[in-house]
Order: C-alpha cells, then sequence, then structure tokens
C-alpha cells in the first residue's frame, strides 16, 4: 500500500486548544488537503481509490467536512449493487483496502468515511477527532447516505468500528428504516473497568467538559495497540502518521464525556429494529509491556463486555468472536481477517444480500465464502 503523499503537519501543542498546526512544518513539508466541498469524485492517495469532499456545517474552527472514499471501479457506479457505508473509530481513518475489495468482489459497492476532524477531513487549525456530541456525527453519514444514493439506491448496510460503532448504533436507533444492516466491528459500547471506575470518570469528566471542553486530559500514552497495526513495527498496515499516529490523539474532555453520554443510551438499552452482527475478538489482554500476546488479542476494550453490553443494542443481535482478532478485526493478521469477512459475507448473505433481486428472492450470497 503506497503512502498518500498529501499529509498534514504534526499537531502544534501551542495552538489553540492544541489543534494542529496552521502549515507545513520543517518535519513535515507536505500540505493538509485542500479539497473544495463540491469538487466531486477525485483520485485518492490510496491506490485504486477516489474520495468526494463533503461540507458540513461551521463552527469556531471553521467548515466541517466529511470525506467518502470508494473504489474506482465500475462497480461503483453500479446502481444494482447494495452499498456499504464504513465508519472509523478514534485517532483513525480508512487506509483498508483488502476489506474494500473483499465486498466489492462479493456483489456490494463499498464505500468509507473520514468523519469531519478524521483523516482526509481534517483541516488546518481543527482539533483532531473533536466534537462535543454524538449525534453531531449524523450530518456526516447524512451527508455520506445522500451521496451514496445518487448511485446506489438500495438500503445500506452501516459498519462501525470501535467507537465508530458506538456513533452507527446510535444513529441506527435514531433512524428506524433507513438501513438493511449493521455491523459492528468491536463496537465501544462501554467504559472498560468497573462500575467504580465508569463512575468516577463521569464524575471527573462531566463538570471538566462542563467548564473547559477542549481541556486534553491526562491519559496514559503508549504505541502498543499501533506496534501491532503498523508495517514500521509488528504489523503490515502503511498507516498514516499523522491522521493514525503512534499514541493516538490527545483526547479533549467533551469528546469522552460524549462518548460516556453513548454509552448511558447503549445502557438504558437501544431498539435498532435491522438485524446487527458484532465482531468481536476471542479473548482480551492487558499489560504495561508489549509482547506477542499483544498480537492475538484485544489489547484496547474488553472483548466480554463487548459482547454482553451489545445485546442491548436490538432484538436481532449476531455476536460472532474470532480467535486471534486484533481490537480492529478487519485490520488482524490475514487468516484472521479474511475469516472475518466470511463470517460477515455469510450473515450479510442472509439478511443484506448484494443486489435487489437476491433480497427478493431471499437466496444468500453465493459469494459469501
Amino acid at each position: 500500500m503506497a503512502r498518500d503523499p498529501l499529509q498534514p503537519p504534526p499537531p502544534d501543542p501551542s495552538a489553540p486548544h492544541g489543534a494542529p498546526a496552521g502549515g507545513p512544518t520543517e518535519e513535515d513539508t507536505r500540505p493538509f488537503l485542500d479539497d473544495p466541498p463540491g469538487l466531486g469524485w477525485v483520485p485518492d492517495g490510496l491506490p485504486g481509490f477516489e474520495r468526494c469532499t463533503l461540507g458540513l456545517d461551521t463552527d469556531e474552527q471553521g467548515q466541517n467536512l466529511v470525506t467518502v472514499v470508494r473504489p474506482r471501479t465500475d462497480s461503483a457506479r453500479d446502481p444494482a449493487r447494495r452499498p456499504i457505508l464504513s465508519v472509523h473509530g478514534w485517532s483513525d481513518y480508512f487506509y483498508n483496502a483488502p476489506l474494500a475489495r473483499a465486498f466489492e468482489a462479493a456483489g456490494y459497492a463499498f464505500h468509507a468515511v473520514d468523519l469531519r476532524h478524521y483523516g482526509r477531513s481534517l483541516r488546518a487549525g481543527q482539533t483532531p477527532g473533536w466534537t462535543d456530541d454524538l449525534a453531531r456525527y449524523d450530518a456526516d453519514l447524512e451527508a455520506a447516505f445522500e451521496t451514496i444514493a445518487q448511485d446506489h439506491p438500495l438500503p445500506p448496510i452501516l459498519m462501525g468500528h470501535s467507537t465508530g460503532g458506538l456513533i452507527a448504533a446510535l444513529w441506527a436507533d435514531r433512524n428506524p428504516g433507513r438501513l438493511a444492516a449493521l455491523v459492528l466491528n468491536s463496537p465501544w459500547l462501554e467504559m472498560q473497568g468497573s462500575a467504580g471506575v465508569r463512575l468516577l470518570a463521569k464524575s471527573i469528566v462531566g463538570p471538566v467538559s462542563a467548564m473547559k471542553p477542549y481541556a486534553m486530559l491526562t491519559l496514559p500514552r503508549i504505541d502498543h495497540y499501533w506496534r501491532t497495526l503498523s508495517d514500521q513495527a509488528e504489523g503490515e498496515w502503511d498507516l498514516h502518521p499523522l491522521w493514525r499516529p503512534p499514541h493516538a490523539f490527545e483526547v479533549p474532555a467533551a469528546w469522552l464525556s460524549a462518548v460516556l453520554s453513548g454509552h448511558r443510551a447503549v445502557a438504558g438499552r437501544l431498539d435498532v429494529s435491522v438485524p446487527i452482527l458484532v465482531l468481536v475478538s476471542a479473548r482480551g489482554h492487558r499489560g504495561t509491556s508489549y509482547g506477542e500476546a499483544m498480537l492475538t488479542s484485544d489489547i484496547v476494550l474488553d472483548p466480554d463486555a463487548m459482547a454482553r453490553r451489545s445485546l442491548r443494542l436490538g432484538d436481532r443481535v449476531t455476536v460472532h468472536r474470532l480467535p486471534d482478532a486484533l481490537h480492529d478485526v478487519f485490520a488482524s493478521p490475514a487468516s484472521v481477517r479474511e475469516a472475518a469477512g466470511a463470517a460477515t459475507l455469510t450473515w450479510l448473505g442472509a439478511y443484506a444480500p448484494p443486489s435487489a433481486s437476491e433480497a427478493e428472492s431471499g437466496a444468500p450470497d453465493d459469494g459469501a465464502g
């Protein structure tokens, strides 16, 4: 996977609110992406893909943007194909070309989104990952779905990873009847730790967020998960060094408060009406020192807690646990992610096949693997 030549400069600790620097730095002279809204589809830095930048609202950090990414293939505009929209997690962006191609080969029209203040949508002067309310992402998803529907009118499948899984589940709950299915990849549905830890987090984060929403929380900064992913360490993915940095973004108080609010909504039970597939690792692992066990387990969230809490999303939930999977199941070693892809396609073949004719006949997808 070739590196994207367009990379934003690193965050400037002296900038307001911990925002990124306003221009190229001595360490990285390449510019921010500057696609204006309305430009349409343009070639992406990820080989074989294209992107479309969409304008959203404007706030104190400038205009918010959302970027839709898709493979550059004839099928990208085939109206008979059911669309998929994939939502990334915290301190992340779309880079998983093999995932997109696997779904395309099975007959789907794959799309991914870089949300506002992430990846391709991040602009100079904006705080990476910033939001104070997860419902703000409704506008991002609506803009993406509207663009996708121009070529693919079938009800879409929404996928979400980690925080993106929480965002996707909340959106599906607020928008009944809009989706064909919901696929969640290690969704962050509950704060890790005991009930006491969660109560303590709420009691601290809430007041800080109310007084200083942009205050950056002092949290451990380790690169263990990045090491399991990056081809610069023990992983195999060519990760953008600033869109998916080794130590992740700094965490604004308001962002964590918004996540905790989403967790409370899930704890109170959602009512997602479509079938839900939840993919998690077979085991979690915690450790203060990097070790080989981290290459075959979820070291970010607790898979047992995710599996239990996912049952509060709706009445039709399938939980699939994958041995040796990382936190991002689809970024796990090849044999694991291929098993995850095959299981997902088999499940989708029953609940949301790739074409209208298969949906009407009720026949599963022959390419489900």
